[in-house]
């Protein structure tokens, strides 16, 4: 029998996860003859039916049920080898994947501290909204997240905690308060309880036109312009930030990162304890 391809093997693995031919060939992009044309090849060529089909619904034999967990498998070992050599081909630098709107904060003091150390290697930043996927896919070796995050199947530790601000207009009634609360913020018409948008220069232009009140971690304060005031959110809890990479990452050099990142939160949090002292 010829080696199975992985094209057939993602066929089949979508098929059996929408239990639908239409559903799992509009997630593939094509037509749904095709699809079940696949279907059938590979059947022949295993020599064994591995989806019973009815006119209302499919299933899978007892022999595409065990299929499925080793093509999964073989899937997942696909994405780890392509995942390593990425890794394998920057061996010389270290790739950083990081929120769009946070190189003020944390960030920029982990940076300071990683390129003091002995046997620091150049710094790629990657920023993006999705940085456990880019994690999880190797286009990144390790990233500064927010706790809330999704990080299943990723390792990670606790940097630091990061109190929550609302963003006003610097004219607005509440803008002069010391702290507001979230019940006070959610009387207010603009209120999001989100950013409206990623773009950080676009949330900063809503809230001082008066367009947007919202809450966000006060990493970005740096960033605001004199037409929007930061004001902490007393009854919020804020997030953590937290360091995270893939388990199967090759990295050797995350380690000193991840030395660095410890020891600038370390640096933050006693300098925030000096200040209110």
């Amino acid at each position: 029998m010829d080696r199975l391809e992985t094209r057939e093997l993602d066929y089949f693995v979508t098929l059996a996860e929408e239990m639908h031919f239409g559903k799992a060939a509009e997630r593939l992009g094509i037509s749904q003859p095709p699809l079940s044309r696949a279907i059938s090849r590979l059947e022949r060529r295993l020599g064994v039916e591995l989806l019973r089909r009815t006119s209302r619904r499919v299933e899978l034999t007892p022999a595409g049920a065990v299929f499925l967990t080793d093509a999964r498998a073989v899937l997942d070992a696909v994405d780890v080898a392509a995942q390593r050599a990425r890794q394998a081909a920057r061996d010389d630098r270290l790739v950083v994947a990081v929120r769009p709107g946070t190189a003020t904060g944390l960030l920029a003091d982990v940076m300071e501290v990683y390129a003091g150390q002995n046997g620091a290697v150049p710094t790629e930043i990657v920023f993006t909204d999705n940085q456990a996927g880019a994690l999880r896919d190797g286009t990144a070796d390790i990233g500064l997240l927010c706790g809330t995050d999704d990080l299943s199947g990723l390792h990670s530790e606790d940097l630091a905690p990061e109190r929550s601000v609302a963003l006003l207009a610097s004219g607005h009634r509440l803008a002069a308060h010391p702290a507001v609360q979230l019940g006070e913020l959610r009387r207010e018409a603009t209120y999001q309880q989100c950013p409206p948008s990623p773009a950080l220069d676009e949330t900063v232009d809503l809230v001082a036109l008066g367009k947007l009140i919202t809450v966000v971690g006060e990493s970005i304060m740096r960033r605001l312009g004199p037409g929007v005031t930061a004001v902490p959110v007393a009854d919020d809890p804020g997030t953590m930030l937290v360091l995270a990479w893939h388990p199967r990452s090759l990295g050797t050099t995350r380690t000193g990162f991840a030395r660095a990142a410890r020891a600038a939160a370390r640096q933050r949090a006693a300098e925030g304890m000096a200040a209110s002292a």
